[in-house]
């Protein structure tokens, strides 16, 4: 398992190759790339910047990963979540998970992604014009109804 919280751009070619390097247990790779979109609502957005708590942020990113590998069995997992100013079109977060067929690499790719849409500790700020100081971006109600139906009875 391995978590980044991070400012700076990543690879997805380069982390995928490392994230499969060295282990012919894998047979599948799920991911996942969240891009900042130039529209929100129907409203432009020329800049977002995320916030966070260091420390506690990456703790609770590898509590959601810990919890995929309890559900799933999983060989390798890789999370890197960007914070700071970001562009519209720059890659904000990457989920890949490896395992040894493709559905449990898909379900844990998606149950990953869910669980970081509700759970983590990330404020964003969307910037929609050259004089707009922004605003908050609230949590959605698709992304509490997807996480709900991970949840164990």
């Amino acid at each position: 398992m391995s978590v980044s919280v991070q400012q700076a751009a990543f690879d997805v070619a380069a982390e995928m190759a490392a994230l499969s390097a060295g282990d012919q247990r894998i047979g599948a790779i799920a991911s996942f790339l969240g891009l900042v979109r130039d529209l929100n609502d129907d409203t432009a957005v020329s800049r977002m910047t995320l916030e966070h708590y260091p420390g506690m942020t990456e703790r609770a990113l590898q509590d959601i990963v810990a919890e995929a590998q309890a559900r799933w069995p999983l060989q390798r997992v890789r999370v890197i979540h960007r914070y700071g100013p970001l562009q519209p079109g720059d890659g904000i977060v990457l989920v890949l998970v490896a395992s040894a067929h493709r559905g449990e690499a898909f379900a844990a790719c998606e149950f990953i992604m869910d669980y970081l849409k509700t759970r983590a500790p990330f404020w964003k700020k969307e910037t929609t014009g050259a004089a707009d100081e922004g605003r908050w971006v609230d949590a959605r109600e698709t992304d509490d109804s997807a996480a709900a139906r991970w949840v164990r009875s």
